[in-house]
Parts: structure tokens; sequence; C-alpha cells
């Protein structure tokens, strides 16, 4: 009979242990200031944006009468994504998961306007978590609070008072996000058609129910959360008006922010097409310098906070070739300031 060695036992349940409590740590409340240190060491990201918009060639895209079949997307490199990413020195992938047109991104039980009922057919988010995990890069994910397809709402039209009212279902696809992708480092809250029906710090409360190190921030509308979110802004301290287009009076008076975000998209000023999104094949030349996106990247980390820098994968799901080349000239630029 062999000899069992009960020393070799007990390393191997320790060794166990700490590997289950490290997948499930992101469930364990550490302290906000501890949390938001963790944040600000990521410094930059990419702010991945895919959706209907990427084939209607504007910005906001009227869904009512379009379904999972508009999106046309015949391929998904998520590994594509996340090296780039990596080659550029960045810390996170920033994701839109669910723009105002509701179509999402993950394979989602509360609407047949999904992903994994489009041609393409698979459910990107867990995807790209794969390919987050592959290269070491962490995931955040932008959600629209409300949606077109929702009572209230004006079909590609913004805000109204008691617009995409639908509390419960803005409850469920958080949830979803929240339990089934893993840690996810904050959520970057769009309000541009109101909040669903569920106030700002009743969304960041509930969140935090599944996620409680999970930061949570709001480009306009009711204060809440430890993120500043500065849409089209720019860096600086929290509290500097300045730094931000649409969020001045939260910048100026809500005084819980620990950690500020700011973000705008890699293409410069054009004409027609979209912003945020992929444009239009004439525009595949048109990009940001790498000298400028570096400039921001190395005054984010001044003031310690966090730039997502907004890039559109095209029809295939790839990040134009263009952007890749940029990209990776920022990270050798960091490399080399080293």
């Amino acid at each position: 009979m062999k000899t069992i060695n009960l020393f070799t036992i007990l390393i191997a349940l320790i060794m166990s242990n700490c590997s289950n409590q490290q997948k499930n740590d992101y469930t364990v409340k550490i302290d906000d200031n501890v949390r938001a240190e963790q944040i600000k060491e990521m410094k930059w990201g990419m702010f991945v944006c895919w959706s209907f918009s990427t084939f209607y060639g504007s910005e906001w895209t009227p869904t009512l009468d379009k379904d999972a079949s508009f999106f046309k997307a015949t391929g998904c490199d998520t590994d594509q994504w996340c090296k780039t990413a990596k080659d550029a020195g960045m810390g996170y992938i920033l994701f839109l998961t669910k723009h105002h047109d509701g179509f999402c991104l993950w394979d989602t039980e509360t609407t047949d306007k999904k992903v994994t009922n489009s041609p393409l057919g698979i459910d990107v988010l867990a995807k790209l978590r794969k390919s987050c995990d592959k290269y070491g890069i962490k995931l955040a994910l932008y959600f629209s609070e409300g949606d077109w397809n929702w009572p209230g709402a004006v079909d590609g039209k913004g805000w109204k008072a008691g617009s995409s009212y639908n509390p419960e279902l803005k409850k469920a696809q958080l949830k979803e996000l929240c339990t089934q992708y893993g840690p996810i480092e904050f959520f970057w809250m769009d309000h541009a058609v109101g909040d669903g029906g569920l106030s700002h710090t009743e969304t960041t409360a509930f969140i935090h129910q599944f996620q409680p190190n999970c930061f949570v921030g709001y480009n306009h509308g009711e204060a809440s959360g430890r993120l500043s979110l500065r849409e089209r802004g720019k860096p600086g301290k929290i509290g500097d008006v300045s730094t931000t287009k649409y969020n001045k009076d939260a910048e100026t008076n809500y005084k819980n922010y620990l950690v500020a975000e700011f973000t705008y998209p890699i293409l410069p000023k054009h004409e027609g097409g979209a912003d945020w999104f992929y444009s239009l094949p004439k525009h595949d030349t048109l990009c940001h310098p790498a000298e400028k996106l570096y400039q921001d990247y190395k005054e984010a980390v001044k003031y310690g906070n966090i730039f997502s820098i907004d890039i559109g994968p095209d029809y295939e799901g790839k990040i134009r070739d263009i952007d890749v080349k940029t990209l990776k000239r920022v990270g050798e630029m960091i490399k080399e300031s080293r």
C-alpha cells in the first residue's frame, strides 16, 4: 500500500481553495479606494462600438422595423481586438453590449433582437470574454439604460420624460451581464434615451448586488457611482468642469467620484457616416495620429484618469488596418518612454 502524503494533500487543498477564491473574488467587496487604484492602473483601453449602426451608416439607427437580421456581420475577430489592445499597452476593453436600438450583443433571454439570432449567430460578449482572458485584458461594459423598443420611447429619438420605461427588463439584462460573463471592471451607462425607469441610484445598487467592486458611471443625468464619465472629454482632475462636455453639473457638484474616464472616437471629424461606429469605407484612411493619442495617454496617467479610445470594427468584425497600425505605434511610444 502506498503511503499517503498528508502534507501534499494539504497543499493541494490550499491551492485549490486559493484558485477558487481568485475566480470568485470579484463578488467579495473590497475598499472603494483600493478598488479605485486598481481601476486607475488600467490606464487606457479600447472602446469597441459594434451594432446596428455599423451597417446603417450613421450614429443612431431607428429600430422598430429591424430585427436581428439587420446585423449583417460576416465575422467576429475578438482575438484581433484583444491582441491590438495588448500591443498598444492597454489594460481593458470597454464593449458596447446594447445601444439605443435595443440590439443585444450577448445571448440574452430578454429579447429576440440579439446577436445569436443574427446571421453571425454567436454570443459576441462570451467570445470577447475568452479573448480578454487569453491576452490578459480586463473587460468593461457599455449599456444604453433604455432603448427604443420599450414603452414610451420614440423610435430613433433622444430622451423625453417617461421615455424607454421598462425597469424590470433593464434589471434582467443587467443581471445577465453581471452574472454570466465574469468580472466587469466598470459599467459605462448611456443616459441618452433615459434611465429605463430605474434611477441611477437604484441601478448602481442593483449592479452591486452581483459585482460589488464594479464601478458604475453615467454620461449625464442623475449623478451616481464612483466613476466620472467624460464623453468627448479630456484628461484632468476630478471636479474640473472643462474636462467634460455633457456632465458638467455632476463634475462640479457630485462629491463621490474616485476615478474619471474620458473617451472620444479615433476617427477625426469627417463628412457623412458614423463617429463612434465604423463609418464608411471611404473614411478608412482617417485616424487621429498616434502622437495625439499618446499625449492623452500621458495626461490620463498624470491625473489618475483612464482613457478609452473608441474603435468601430468593420463589417467583417475586424479593426481597421489604420487603427491597428496607429495603436501599435502608441504602444511602442509607451514602451520607449519607460
